[in-house]
């Protein structure tokens, strides 16, 4: 088997990469008409070059799995803004594109926690919508939408979960079924457990992303052990090889936020479960030191008997 690691958004070992440079909407209201407009552009087109560096940097560094900036493109979804991201930038677009499909990569998107279907209130599941077709449009452009996931959290549970979870089933119904159709769900480190995302993805056929750090800080009354094979089989249906999250706690006082690295002592339960199931396995790092997190970590598994690095960030499991 083989279990292959990746990072978030920016590699921090390169100068001045950020794929997420922002224009608020309250500078946006500050420029003219005419400027507005420029600097949408221009703040666009340099999170695209850094994403191209981004990808860039990852081949040179045999790094297959990478999750893209939500934040690419600026105000892209704010109401008074929404605006044509995809005409002026159709090359570039299209050339990230080429080199995902190119070297094999595993893109994906996550949207923030605002994107969520269990709210009583219908805007907020008219805009996660608007944030969902965003992302699959930014996938699409790419040409990458059929092979890559948008992957976010169930929600809220406002008081009552069963209640709230009932929600969630209504209000996906408003989500167009080729969006829904490449979305994935994650466990939470304090509403929404294993076992309750579980059911919940078993239910609408939509694959489960496993974060075993919210796991730890959120475990309900299941053993993650005994379910990692049903959580693999959501993945069935869309033939992609399954996808966990990753980090450790940064101190038992602070347990739910992310360390700079992942420990491996934290990770090992995890790693030596995945070997017993023999199941190809993508993990995403979500520790604060990025790339340089990931690839210390890859080194650290390495010395584990039975797990070989076979590339930069690729390990065999024997």
């Amino acid at each position: 088997m083989i279990i292959r690691f990746g990072y978030v958004s920016t590699a921090i070992s390169l100068w001045d990469a950020s794929p997420s440079k922002t224009l608020t909407f309250t500078r946006y209201k500050q420029l003219d008409k005419e400027e507005r407009m420029d600097k949408l552009l221009s703040v666009t087109k340099v999170n695209l070059e850094n994403t191209r560096r981004m990808l860039y940097y990852n081949i040179a560094h045999q790094i297959d799995v990478y999750r893209m900036s939500s934040s690419i493109v600026p105000l892209a979804t704010h109401p008074e803004v929404r605006w044509d991201f995809l005409s002026p930038f159709k090359s570039l677009w299209e050339e990230i594109g080429f080199l995902v499909k190119r070297y094999g990569l595993r893109v994906s998107f996550h949207p923030n926690q605002f994107t969520l279907f269990t709210s009583v209130k219908d805007e907020i599941t008219k805009n996660a919508v608007i944030d969902m077709e965003y992302h699959y449009q930014m996938l699409e452009a790419m040409g990458v939408e059929k092979q890559s996931v948008i992957n976010i959290h169930i929600g809220g549970a406002y008081g009552d979960k069963e209640v709230s979870i009932k929600r969630f089933y209504e209000n996906l119904k408003q989500l167009p079924v080729h969006i829904k159709g490449i979305m994935t769900l994650e466990n939470d480190d304090k509403t929404y457990n294993m076992e309750e995302t579980l059911a919940a993805c078993q239910q609408e056929g939509i694959p489960f992303v496993f974060d075993y750090h919210h796991h730890m800080a959120n475990q309900g009354s299941g053993n993650w052990e005994s379910l990692l094979p049903d959580v693999f089989k959501t993945w069935e249906d869309r033939a992609l090889v399954p996808k966990i999250h990753l980090s450790s706690p940064k101190a038992a006082n602070t347990f739910r936020s992310h360390a700079d690295f992942v420990d491996l002592e934290f990770a090992r339960p995890l790693l030596l479960r995945l070997k017993e199931l023999k199941q190809d396995m993508d993990i995403m790092i979500e520790a604060k030191a990025k790339d340089q997190a990931l690839l210390k970590l890859v080194e650290d598994v390495s010395s584990i008997r039975g797990f070989k690095r076979i590339r930069g960030a690729a390990i065999e499991v024997k």
